[in-house]
C-alpha cells in the first residue's frame, strides 16, 4: 500500500517536471524553435485551436520560423494570434506563409525572461509539494485505519521526502539549463 502511494506520487511529480519542460520550451531564447509557437491558440472559425494543428511549422534558419497554414484563409488569424501573444514578435506574410524573424534579445528582455522562468519553476515546485502533501495524507489515513504501523508510516514519509527532494532538484536543473540558454549572448 505504501509502495502504491509512493509510486503514484512519483508519477505525478514526474508529470509536473514534464509539464515544466514543455512550458519552458515555449519561452523564447536567442534561437528559433517551433515550440515557441506550436501551442499558440488561434481563433479558427470560432474555435481556439493550437497552431500546430493548423499549419506546418519549420525553422529554416536559426533566427527564422516559417508557418505554412493548411488553409490559406487562416493566415490572418494566425498573424493576429502571434501579435496578441507575449512573444514580442511581428509576423510578416506573403499570402501563403507567415515568417517570424527573431531579433537578438536585448539584456532587459533576457532578464525579464529569466524572471519568467523562475516564476514557472516556483509553480512546478508548488505542484510537487502539493503531491507530497496528498501522499502524506494518504499515508496518515493508512496509519489511522491501522493498515500500516507507525514505523511503516515514518519509513514511507522519509521515502516520500527523498522522492520530493529528487524532483525538486530536477526542476532546479531544468530551470538552470533554460536560464543559461536565455542569458547566453
Amino acid at each position: 500500500m505504501i509502495k502504491n502511494t509512493l509510486a503514484d506520487a512519483e508519477g505525478r511529480m514526474r508529470g509536473a517536471v514534464s509539464a515544466l519542460e514543455a512550458d519552458l520550451a515555449g519561452i523564447r531564447t536567442g534561437r528559433a524553435s517551433p515550440a515557441l509557437v506550436e501551442k499558440l491558440a488561434v481563433d479558427y472559425y470560432g474555435t481556439q485551436t493550437p497552431l500546430q494543428q493548423l499549419a506546418t511549422i519549420a525553422v529554416p534558419e536559426p533566427q527564422l520560423i516559417t508557418i505554412r497554414p493548411f488553409d490559406p484563409n487562416a493566415i490572418n488569424e494566425i498573424e493576429r494570434a502571434i501579435q496578441t501573444s507575449d512573444l514580442g514578435l511581428t509576423p510578416s506574410n506573403d499570402g501563403k506563409m507567415v515568417r517570424l524573424t527573431l531579433p537578438p534579445l536585448n539584456e532587459e528582455r533576457r532578464q525579464e525572461l529569466a524572471r519568467l522562468v523562475q516564476k514557472r519553476l516556483e509553480e512546478s515546485k508548488v505542484a510537487v509539494r502539493n503531491v507530497r502533501r496528498d501522499a502524506l495524507e494518504a499515508l496518515r489515513e493508512l496509519e489511522n485505519d491501522k493498515e500500516i504501523g507507525e514505523d511503516d508510516f515514518h519509513r514511507g514519509k522519509d521515502d516520500l521526502q527523498r522522492i520530493t527532494d529528487e524532483y525538486t532538484e530536477k526542476i532546479d536543473e531544468v530551470g538552470k539549463q533554460k536560464e543559461d540558454e536565455i542569458l547566453e549572448v
